[in-house]
């Protein structure tokens, strides 16, 4: 498989839309022998900066000299710019490998019965695969869509992080900012710190909830001036 072929398998799979939940993607991960264990991540989610937060993230970590698995959605020129090193893409030639890898654990995970996977999770897969086989030090990770049922949020991050929450995705997240805000809350995990954006009183008494249920202590942005030193 090329480049372009591994384009068109992807982009064909997206043909059958969204389905949100984390079977399929925890099944393909178990079959990879699940990378995304392996790994230091930075889990981000939110409606406005996630993409400006991702980058101003990893280029703190960067500056310190680490090797910084970057994933973001979607892009904006190239496939490519998805799935980062550094300031490095990955390879055209690397995206038909791993398409080529992972083809017969899609196909495994849909005769089993979890369903045809989506195209995000691939792309997630691959991210995960990709990162640990480059052996970086972290990963900065930015949900797709909501956070409790998206793909990425398979992973065991040290940090999760929770930009400004406003309406989106009301068709698939709710009706309401608390809704919303809930959703998006799911990537808070059992003790893992969360930094978290200002937010309307609605989102943040939800957020807030769902930290103290997962003992997760919340580091308001405005307190941290962006040194994540206090936390890692």
């Amino acid at each position: 498989m090329n480049y372009k072929e591994a384009l068109n398998y992807i982009e064909g799979i997206g043909k059958f839309g969204m389905n949100l939940g984390l079977d399929r993607i925890k099944r393909i991960c178990s079959l990879m022998d699940n990378p995304e264990d392996k790994l230091k991540v930075i889990h981000i989610a939110g409606t406005n900066g996630k993409g400006s937060t991702t980058t101003f993230i990893s280029s703190i970590l960067k500056e310190q000299g680490y090797r910084v698995g970057i994933y973001t959605s979607p892009y904006i020129e190239r496939f490519t710019e998805r799935i980062k090193i550094n300031d490095e893409e990955i390879k055209e030639e690397e995206v038909a490998e791993y398409l080529d890898y992972l083809i017969p654990l899609i196909e495994r995970v849909e005769k089993e019965g979890f369903g045809k996977p989506t195209e995000f999770e691939i792309i997630t897969a691959m991210a995960f695969k990709y990162f640990y086989d480059k052996n970086v030090d972290y990963v900065v990770l930015e949900v797709g869509l909501g956070g409790r049922f998206d793909a990425t949020n398979v992973v065991n991050p040290i940090l999760t992080v929770i930009t400004t929450i406003s309406y989106d995705h009301m068709n698939v997240l709710g009706n309401t900012l608390s809704q919303i805000a809930y959703e998006k809350a799911g990537i808070i995990k059992e003790g893992v710190p969360l930094v978290l954006y200002p937010q309307e009183k609605e989102a943040y008494e939800v957020i807030k909830k769902v930290a103290k249920e997962k003992d997760a202590k919340i580091y308001h942005v405005e307190e941290l001036k962006y040194n994540l030193k206090k936390i890692l």
